[in-house]
């Protein structure tokens, strides 16, 4: 079916970590950053930068979630059917 499964596979799952990675610390951000909106400009400024550690969070399972969800869909897409 196809010449190189597990090439296939795994550039499906690496593109769908980063993908996820980046998704999910844009979300996370937006998120936090709505609590520093009704601060003073110093205070808001500091609340920006204390956001930072809080979106390599959200980065970081948006890598594990969109590394698995590339594999399992990269196996879909690869499968061979045998009926």
């Amino acid at each position: 079916m196809t010449k190189h499964p597990i090439l296939i596979c795994t550039f499906l799952a690496i593109t769908s970590g980063f993908f996820g990675g980046y998704i999910g610390g844009q979300i996370t951000m937006m998120l936090h950053s709505q609590k520093c909106q009704n601060q003073p400009w110093g205070l808001q400024q500091m609340c920006r930068i204390a956001i930072i550690p809080i979106s390599w969070q959200g980065s970081t399972a948006g890598v594990w979630t969109g590394t698995i969800l590339g594999a399992f869909t990269g196996g879909l897409i690869i499968r061979e059917n045998r009926y």
